[in-house]
C-alpha cells in the first residue's frame, strides 16, 4: 500500500509547519547554509520541528505494541495446548500477518516518510520486497478478519452441524486461500507486468497506479471482505434478534407455588428459591451458550466497524486516484495510511477482551517467566 510523506510533496521541502526559503549564499565546503535569520538553505536537512518530533515517537510507539502485542498473542496459542485447535488458529494466523506488518511494512514505510521529498534511497530490490510485504500482509490481515467472522457466524448459526472436525477443515481452508490471495495479488505486477512499483530517476517507490491494477487490488483486498463481513454480521444481528426474542416469548409467568417442571417450548428447567423474601427464577439450559454468542456477537461487531473505520478512508482514495489522475494532499493519504495500519494493532486487543482464557493465558506465561 502506497506510504505517503508526512513531511514534504517535493524533493527538498521542510518539514511540516516549517517553512522553507532560499539564499544563495554560498558556504564553505561548496554548499548553501542558512541565513543569519534562521532559514533554511538548500544543501542543509532543516531541523525537525516538535510537531515531527513527536509524529515520529507516537509513530515508532505505534510499531513496538503492534508487533510486541501480536507477538504476545501467537506465542500463547503456540505454548498453550488449549489453544491448539480452531477458531484459534484463525486468530494465529492474524496474528502472523500483523506482525509481519509490524516488523517489515511499517518500519520501512517510516522510512520513506522521513525522506524529503517522498524519495526511496533504499534501492530497486527493497523497493520491490517492501511493496509485495505490504500488499500480502495487509491483504492477508483483513481476509483473516472476515475469515474470524465467518467462523463466528457458523458458530452462532449451526452449532450443531459446525462440529469441530468440520471447524478444522473450514479454518484451513480459509487459511489457505487468504493467503493464496493475498500473494496474488501482491505479486502480480511482477509476474504479469501489472504496472511499475519503482522508478529510478524520481526515485519512487509505490504501489503499481495501473488503473486496472487499482480496481483488482482494492476489489480483492477490500471492496470483497468487506461485503462478506457487513453480509455475515447482519446475518449474525438476525439470528441473534431471533433467538432471544424467542426466548422471551416462551418464559411465562410463573405460578406461586410452581416446582419443578419443563417449559412447554424449550428444554427449561424452573426453580422456585424458598428464603425470607421468596423469590422465583428461571434458568434456561442454554443461557451458558447464549452468553457465549453474545460475546461473539459483540467481539465480531466490534472487529467489524473497527475494521472499516481504519482501512476504509484509505482504499477509497486508493481506487479513486488512479481513476481519476488526481491526488489528495501528501498529509492525508500519510493520515489515511497509518490508519490503515492501526488495524493490524487493535485486531489482538478486540480478539483477546472477549475471551478469558486469553486473560487468564497471558497471567499464567508471565507468572511462569517469573
Amino acid at each position: 500500500m502506497e506510504a505517503a510523506s508526512l513531511w514534504a510533496a517535493t524533493p527538498g521541502a521542510a518539514v511540516l509547519g516549517a517553512p522553507q526559503t532560499c539564499s544563495d549564499s554560498p558556504v564553505p565546503g561548496g554548499g548553501v547554509g542558512s541565513t543569519p535569520g534562521g532559514a533554511v538553505l538548500p544543501g542543509r536537512e532543516p531541523p525537525y520541528s516538535v510537531f515531527t518530533v513527536l509524529v515520529v515517537t507516537l509513530l515508532v510507539l505505534l510499531i513496538a505494541a503492534t508487533f510486541l502485542w501480536n507477538l504476545l498473542v501467537l506465542v500463547t496459542i503456540l505454548r498453550v495446548r488449549a489453544f491448539h485447535r480452531v477458531p484459534h488458529n484463525l486468530v494465529a494466523s492474524t496474528a502472523v500477518s500483523d506482525v509481519l506488518v509490524a516488523a517489515v511494512v511499517m518500519p520501512l514505510s517510516l522510512t520513506r516518510e522521513l525522506s524529503a521529498g517522498r524519495r526511496w534511497q533504499l534501492g530497486r530490490s527493497l523497493c520491490h520486497v517492501w511493496i509485495c510485504f505490504d500488499v500480502l500482509c495487509c491483504t492477508a490481515s483483513i481476509w483473516n478478519v472476515a475469515a474470524i467472522a465467518l467462523d463466528r457466524y457458523w458458530t452462532i448459526t449451526r452449532h450443531l452441524q459446525y462440529t469441530l472436525r468440520t471447524r478444522r477443515r473450514a479454518s484451513a481452508l480459509m487459511i489457505a486461500l487468504t493467503w493464496a490471495l493475498s500473494a496474488l495479488i501482491a505479486l502480480a505486477p511482477l509476474l504479469f507486468g501489472w504496472g511499475e512499483v519503482y522508478d529510478a530517476r524520481l526515485q519512487r517507490c509505490q504501489v503499481s497506479q495501473e488503473p486496472s491494477y487499482a480496481v483488482f487490488s482494492t476489489c480483492g483486498a477490500f471492496y470483497l471482505p468487506l461485503g462478506v463481513v457487513l453480509f455475515v454480521y447482519w446475518k449474525i444481528y438476525k439470528a441473534a434478534k431471533f433467538r432471544f426474542g424467542r426466548r422471551r416469548r416462551a418464559v411465562l409467568p410463573l405460578p406461586a407455588n410452581a416446582e419443578v417442571k419443563e417449559a412447554p417450548q424449550e428444554a427449561e428447567m424452573v426453580f422456585k428459591a424458598r428464603c425470607p423474601a421468596t423469590v422465583t427464577f428461571q434458568a434456561s439450559g442454554d443461557s451458558w451458550r447464549e452468553q457465549k454468542e453474545k460475546r461473539a456477537a459483540m467481539m465480531v461487531g466490534l472487529l467489524i466497524g473497527v475494521f472499516v473505520l481504519c482501512w476504509i478512508p484509505f482504499f477509497v482514495t486508493e481506487l479513486i486516484s488512479p481513476l481519476c489522475a488526481c491526488s489528495l494532499p501528501p498529509i492525508w493519504k500519510s493520515v489515511f495510511l497509518w490508519l490503515g495500519y492501526s488495524n493490524s494493532f487493535f485486531n489482538p486487543l478486540i480478539y483477546t477482551a472477549f475471551n478469558k482464557n486469553y486473560n487468564n493465558a497471558f497471567k499464567s506465561l508471565f507468572t511462569r517467566q517469573r
